[in-house]
């Protein structure tokens, strides 16, 4: 069987998964010169839709950028910052400076610090093991924070080239575009190019007559919940405006289900206020926790939905995790779907979420 290999971006065509690399449509087959979607979006609307590879492909990459003199930027999603942050982004990037870009910063509630929010991030990375040049955040969606993200890149990078890296579902694709709106005065300002070494595509956006700006695929984190759940319930789920908390006074004994995809139990504990940061489409259910599993097994997917029948199909078993919350104004975290603050120490409660999506602590974002 033959291979058909995109004239674009030397990726393999395959018509069968719009979501992975070289995809076309059957009726673009039949060209002489057969480019995938990706670079058909490219060529004719100048559009930069991502593309996401595993681990192995991404981190080949950016072992190559260290080797080079660049600023990287690291975009991460401030609502899903501890799935979107890539470990080890320090050892692959050699000692070139790290900008860390905290996108979608108009979902957060409107009286949230955006400098205590910088300081929150450049620590987080630090704790991570990151440590970073500069810290700014945007709304790529909106534009928000776009220019003055363009004088900042323009000084940290000193004619150097710059190359963006993130993960998949972080606004990496809308960032770029915004960016080449700022470069739409240039006659072919992106290009497609090829990363030495492999045959993934790159965008190449020229910033200067020595220096351009290289987007890189997505890479997949999955231990996020976007990668278990359908398209139409990713879209519940992902916040698209401002996140509006939601405050639940409990009792030991009592369950929050958020949707059907994941529960939190209070074990142990005086009452004590919970504050849920989760889209605001995502339905909280309250019951009591000796009614929790029946309620799970008779009401999956109906009066806790999400999932829908394609997410049950897909999402994997719940996994529960304790946590004894030993510092006030904690959060506890479920990666890619939002966060709960505890504001109080000594309480202890158990997150059910599915097997594969990472749970986790953090000192409070809010």
């Amino acid at each position: 069987m033959s291979v058909t290999i995109c004239q674009g971006c030397g990726a393999e065509i395959q018509s069968e998964d719009p979501a992975q690399p070289g995809y076309a449509p059957p009726s673009a087959l039949q060209r002489e010169d057969v480019i995938c979607k990706r670079c058909f979006r490219l060529k004719h609307y100048n559009e930069v839709q991502d593309i996401p590879y595993q681990d192995d492909a991404f981190l080949t990459m950016l072992h190559q950028i260290g080797d080079r003199d660049a600023l990287v930027v690291n975009i991460v999603d401030i609502f899903d910052f501890n799935g979107s942050f890539l470990p080890g982004l320090s050892r692959l990037t050699g000692h070139n400076p790290v900008l860390l870009v905290g996108n979608k910063m108009d979902i957060l509630p409107k009286a949230v610090n955006h400098n205590r929010v910088k300081q929150w991030l450049r620590q987080e990375a630090k704790e991570q093991g990151l440590l970073v040049k500069d810290v700014e955040l945007v709304s790529a969606e909106k534009g928000h924070g776009m220019e003055q993200l363009m004088g900042v890149i323009d000084r940290l990078r000193d004619h150097r080239d710059v190359y963006v890296v993130g993960t998949t579902n972080v606004g990496k694709s809308t960032f770029i575009n915004r960016l080449i709106e700022y470069s739409s005065g240039m006659k072919d300002a992106i290009t497609t190019s090829y990363f030495p070494g492999t045959t993934l595509g790159f965008i190449d956006i020229s910033l200067d007559d020595e220096s351009a700006l290289f987007d890189t695929p997505g890479i997949i984190q999955r231990h996020q919940m976007a990668h278990y759940v359908s398209e139409r319930d990713l879209k519940i789920i992902t916040p698209h405006k401002e996140i509006k908390p939601r405050n639940y006074q409990l009792q030991a004994g009592q369950t929050l289900y958020f949707g059907g995809l994941a529960r939190m139990d209070f074990e142990k504990g005086d009452p004590s206020s919970f504050v849920c940061y989760f889209a605001n489409e995502l339905v909280i259910h309250r019951t009591k926790t000796e009614n929790a599993e029946h309620l799970y097994t008779q009401h999956l997917g109906e009066l806790l939905s999400p999932p829908d029948e394609k997410s049950i199909d897909m999402l994997p078993r719940l996994k529960p995790h304790t946590f004894s919350i030993e510092h006030d104004k904690t959060d506890i975290v479920i990666s890619g779907l939002g966060w709960i603050t505890i504001p109080h120490a000594g309480v202890t409660v158990t997150i059910h979420a599915p097997s594969g999506v990472k749970v986790a602590l953090r000192e409070s974002l809010i």
